[in-house]
């Protein structure tokens, strides 16, 4: 690069860091078809992207804006948070369905579950009523029994 090119880019962008910034997104906007507003003179894109730089020929604003578009990770914080509250919602209404609570965290009464129980065509049909009537317990030789 000319050394010429660079010391009069200096001039309109004062910290170097920033500099090189601007320069590599301009030179990959140029490589990927962007029109080049000066002549090329057969230099490489680095190169055209200083001397636009340069003689202000490109907006300023426009190449610092997308430098810091292209370094940006968009995440919806909002979206994801209002997912996650409604799956923490379901999984908090089923475990107090499974033990035995109602939604303000008092014990359900005792004919709720025999009502659950009592429609047994629906408990075959839901996993959630199989686990609501428990589970036996197994012991070490029951499981060698069956084998």
């Amino acid at each position: 690069m000319a050394r010429v090119t660079v010391e009069d880019c200096v001039l309109k962008i004062p910290n170097r860091f920033k500099l090189v910034m601007m320069a590599a997104q301009r030179s990959r906007e140029l490589s990927v078809g962007g029109e080049p507003t000066l002549d090329r003179d057969n230099d490489k894109n680095p190169v055209v992207a200083l001397r636009e730089i340069a003689d202000e020929t490109v907006p300023l604003d426009e190449l610092e804006n997308a430098v810091v578009e292209g370094l940006q990770r968009n995440i919806d914080v909002d979206e994801l948070a209002e997912e996650e509250d409604e799956d923490i919602l379901q999984v908090t209404e089923a475990l107090n369905e499974l033990a035995g609570l109602d939604e303000g965290g008092e014990e359900m009464t005792a004919d709720a579950p025999a009502d659950a129980s009592a429609d047994s065509e629906a408990a075959s049909d839901d996993p959630m009523a199989a686990l609501v009537a428990g589970f036996k317990d197994v012991t070490i030789e029951d499981v060698f029994k069956d084998d």
